[in-house]
Formats: C-alpha cells, structure tokens, sequence
C-alpha cells in the first residue's frame, strides 16, 4: 500500500503539469512494457493473455471509471479526502453484495454503513457551506472499486497477474487516448475547465519532468498492484483489511512530506471511522464465513 500511497500522491503533485489522459498513455505505456518484459523472461508471453477476455476487459473498464473519479477531484481536494473517498469501497461492496449475491443487511452491517457514510461526510466537509458535488468525486470511485473487486473475486479469481495488470494497463491506454481525441473534437466550457482542469485539457506541452514522474509512477503503479491484486484472488478479507487500510495512514504521511500539510482534524476523524466501518464489514463476513463452516461440517 505504501507504493500506491506514493504514486498517488506524486500524481497529484504534478496536476499542475500534466494532464490525467497524458499520465494515463505514459503510465500504462510504462506498465505495458514492463508487464512484456517480465512475461517473456517468466512465464512467457502467453500469460498476458486471459482466459475470460470479456470480464478481464470488462474489469479493466471499472478501474477506469474509478480512477477518472478519483483523479478528477486532484486540483480541489486534499490528498487525503480523495483516499477517504476511495476507501468507502467496503461499503459498497457490502451494499452490492445484497441484490447481487443475496446476502442480507444485518444489523453489524448496517452500523458499518452507517459509520462508513458519516467518516466520509467528516472528511469531504459535506456540512460545510461551501461543500460542493464534485467533491463526492472520490466517493463515485470507491462504487467503481468495489464493482471491480466483485469483478475480480468472483470470476477472475484465476487469471494469471500479468494478464489482469496488462488488460488494466492496456484500457488506461485507450482511455486516454479516447479521452484526448474526445477533447480535441468536442471541448468543455470555460467554467468547467476551471473546475476540473485535470481532465479536461487534452495533451499539454510533454516536458522532461513530467515523462520522469511518469515513469516513476508507472514502476510504483505495476508494483503495488501486482501485490494487491494478487491479494484480492488469495488472502483472506481478515488478513487483509488491515493492511489494506494502512493506505490511508501512508497517505497522510505522504500528504505531509510532499504538501507540507496533515489532514484537519475532521478529516482524521473521518479516515478513522471509514476505517472502523471498513473493518467491521470484514469482520462481519468472516464471522459468518467461520458460522457456515461450522454449520457444513455440523451436517457432514
């Protein structure tokens, strides 16, 4: 998580500089050759290729929507409230987990809901007057995560790494690509580019700089997902929530070095409860897991 924390926050950092479709074709470029190399050295070039190309495809255009939500609200929003938006995704995951697999509500549950909505509403100052909707931005990402890790748990959970990661790399490509063509023949408003100039500007002038921190985030990108996505298709949600949920502690540290600033005590305050509720929903599950075991060995 350290390494995500570390990218996304340098991302942000160069918002002024670049724009999110041309980091998008330099990562994913990075990340394409990259996830080639190691494939013909490991595996070999076969194990880029999945075994359910429509779902991995289909996966891969979820991480896109969620991460044009989460990089959208860059130039407006701090560090750490968009990784507190982010990390209402255990909520939604909860949430979808009952129309799609028929879970019930419960009563833990609903506290975590509960718990989970007020730490994002702390954090994002939704009972600040000047709140604004583009600052649930983060929020509509969290939704796009917790589609893909569906995604991921319940049909790609056997795809090889490579093949995820590149498929991944390859949609962000091609959104990015899309996204600048989409641009150039159709332009926002003067008012909307002020208020999301990071996706809104096609292709700005490409400097050194900005190939350099592409690259660095490109290396950082490939590394941290590659574990937690491996994660994802084999640790336990126990085992996981934990580390998992550091992120939002490195990226309050990242956010201090980089931006020289920590959260407010709200936003803390509001990490922290998403966090609770996050762990909660974990907790939750495996007590029902660990519930259904017993009651199939009980049978047998």
């Amino acid at each position: 998580m350290t390494l995500l924390a570390i990218q996304d926050t340098l991302i942000k950092f160069i918002a002024d500089y670049t724009s999110f479709w041309q980091i998008q074709i330099l990562r994913s470029l990075g990340n394409m050759l990259l996830i080639i190399i190691f494939a013909f050295f490991g595996a070999g070039l076969r194990a880029i290729f999945p075994k359910q190309l429509i779902l991995v495809c289909f996966r891969s255009l979820l991480l896109v929507m969620c991460m044009f939500f989460f990089f959208a609200a860059a130039p407006f929003l701090s560090i750490s409230q968009m990784a507190a938006g982010l990390y209402t995704y255990p909520l939604f995951v909860s949430m979808l987990a009952i129309p799609f697999l028929g879970e019930k509500i419960g009563k833990w549950r609903l506290i975590a809901l509960l718990v989970g909505a007020l730490g994002a509403a702390l954090t994002l100052d939704f009972f600040n007057k000047d709140f604004s909707r583009l600052q649930l931005f983060p929020v509509a990402a969290g939704f796009f995560y917790a589609c893909n890790i569906m995604v991921l748990r319940r049909y790609c959970r056997h795809e090889s790494i490579l093949a995820l990661t590149f498929f991944t790399a390859l949609a962000f490509f091609l959104s990015g690509v899309a996204g600048i063509l989409f641009l150039y023949f159709i332009p926002f408003s003067q008012e909307i580019n002020v208020a999301l100039t990071f996706v809104t500007i096609g292709w700005p002038e490409l400097t050194l700089f900005v190939v350099l921190f592409a690259a660095l985030a490109s290396f950082l990108n490939l590394m941290g997902n590659v574990g937690l996505t491996r994660a994802y298709q084999t640790a336990e949600s126990s085992f996981l929530a934990p580390a998992d949920f550091s992120y939002l502690i490195f990226v309050a540290i990242c956010g201090k070095l980089i931006f020289g600033s920590w959260p407010t005590a709200n936003a803390f305050l509001g990490m922290a409860l998403i966090a609770t509720a996050g762990i909660i929903i974990v907790w939750q599950e495996r007590h029902i897991d660990t519930k259904l075991k017993r009651s199939k060995f009980d049978i047998g």
